[in-house]
């Protein structure tokens, strides 16, 4: 032991350090019986002015959200995600653009061209010649048409004879 220290048992009835220790531990006890009593006059107030445990969940989960949102983390992760969710959509739009100029391309190719004379020749034979200025999209919508008409419309009288 280090400059004379003397080593003092607290256990021992005329030890004054005993008597400190059991004045401590009475402050305790009575400081607890203070918070409970306190506790249940809380109580009893928030029970008269009608606040629920409810009400307190909520206000503490709308505390504790406030409280994240302020912080640096939040604030930056937001940013984040932010600008991510933008460069998705940049990246969206640039795939769409995409997808328009190769249907357009597909539309003007020779295929779909040698595909498109073929069903106008078809409409032609079905419901008549081509209107002027007509494109496939009108072909496609006059001949949908013509065979709903053809579908819908009911069928004509049949007479059959009887032998």
């Amino acid at each position: 032991m280090d400059r004379g220290e003397q080593v003092v048992s607290l256990s021992s009835p005329g030890c004054p350090g005993a008597r400190f220790v059991d004045q401590v531990e009475e402050e305790i006890q009575t400081l607890s019986q203070v918070l409970a009593a306190k506790e249940k006059h809380l109580a009893e107030i928030k029970r008269k002015l009608g606040i629920t445990s409810l009400q307190e969940f909520k206000q503490n989960i709308a505390k504790g959200w406030q409280d994240v949102t302020a912080t640096n983390a939040y604030k930056k992760t937001s940013e984040t995600l932010s600008q991510a969710g933008q460069r998705a959509s940049a990246a969206f739009s640039s795939v769409g653009s995409v997808i328009t100029k190769k249907l357009e391309d597909v539309k003007n190719s020779p295929t779909f061209k040698s595909f498109e004379e073929k069903v106008e020749n078809l409409k032609s034979k079905v419901g008549g010649a081509k209107p002027a200025g007509g494109d496939f999209g009108e072909v496609l919508n006059s001949t949908a048409n013509a065979t709903s008409t053809m579908t819908t419309e009911p069928p004509p009288d049949q007479t059959t004879e009887s032998p």
